[in-house]
């Protein structure tokens, strides 16, 4: 990440050196997005704006729409900026680019991108909007703390103390501002991504019952999903723990004595089920078969 602009210059400058980097940009993707009437909105305020119309039952209302595709085009815009900076400082190091489909489809950054379009165009799935959201939080607010404070309120130098040497290091006095957002990120961080799993986990049973139901492009919703959420799990601790948290709880309830027999094996299939879903679709078992040496008599 480009570090701030330098503080000597003055507010003007700094503000356009800051405009000029990619960070900006990115910064930016969660909040522009243009109307006639209307500034710059955000992510957050996108779903807020949906939000107020889902619990007045106006989700199909013309500014419910609106602010359920702008939401995805900002975050596509948000993660393809992500994509392109990473494909760019590759180039830049002279390493390659990843060649193949796996490669590139192991790449978090990739795989919310995706999703995002897929979301874009699919039919409305409030659910789909909070996990950007809970991400967009913590994104603007590290980009606050570390990019936009700096540029606003420059660090001020505090004066060395009698006897100082000359030649050391120069102290600055703390922004209470960035202090106490990087106290946020860091006491909720944790917390949020197991949200953000839950929130992914839940979303996958939405789908699941819009397939039961033959809801429009449902099965290929969660088809595609379900790719996405096993690639997550494939990388996500989160995911990993609330998969594991989900089980648990469900295996308390199917283990009372009031359950009937019936629910115990349907349970016990649905685990079963599960794992051999899990081994079938662990890429990196393929890929260490086809690489490792082949033993000689």
């Amino acid at each position: 990440m480009a570090p701030p602009p330098s503080g000597s210059l003055p507010l003007q400058q700094r503000l356009m050196a800051l405009a000029q980097t990619l960070q900006f940009a990115w910064f930016i993707g969660y909040y522009i997005f243009l109307t006639i009437s209307c500034r710059h909105l955000t992510l957050l305020f996108c779903i807020f704006r949906y939000s107020l119309s889902y619990i007045t039952f106006n989700y199909y209302s013309s500014w419910a729409i609106f602010s359920y595709r702008t939401a995805f085009v900002s975050a596509a815009v948000t993660y393809g900026i992500v994509v392109y900076k990473a494909f760019r400082a590759r180039s830049r190091a002279g390493s390659r680019a990843p060649s193949g489909v796996l490669p590139l489809a192991a790449d978090e950054n990739v795989q919310y991108l995706a999703m995002a379009l897929v979301w874009l165009f699919a039919p409305q799935y409030p659910l789909a909007m909070l996990p950007f959201g809970v991400y967009s939080v913590f994104h603007v607010a590290t980009y606050t703390r570390t990019n936009l404070l700096p540029t606003l309120q420059p660090p001020q130098q505090v004066a060395p103390a009698a006897g100082a040497s000359p030649g050391g290091k120069p102290t600055y006095k703390p922004n209470p501002t960035a202090d106490t957002i990087g106290k946020f990120v860091k006491e909720y961080y944790d917390t949020s991504m197991g949200l953000v799993a839950a929130l992914e986990i839940l979303l996958w049973g939405r789908l699941l019952l819009s397939a039961i139901t033959f809801s429009r492009g449902s099965w290929i919703l969660i088809a595609i999903y379900t790719a996405f959420l096993r690639a997550r799990y494939a990388q996500s601790s989160f995911v990993q723990g609330s998969f594991k948290n989900l089980e648990a709880r469900i295996d308390a309830l199917v283990g009372a004595q009031s359950t009937p027999p019936a629910a115990r094996q349907v349970w016990d299939s649905i685990k079963t089920g599960a794992r051999t879903f899990h081994d079938a679709t662990d890429v990196g078992h393929y890929v260490n078969n086809a690489t490792a040496p082949k033993k000689t008599s």
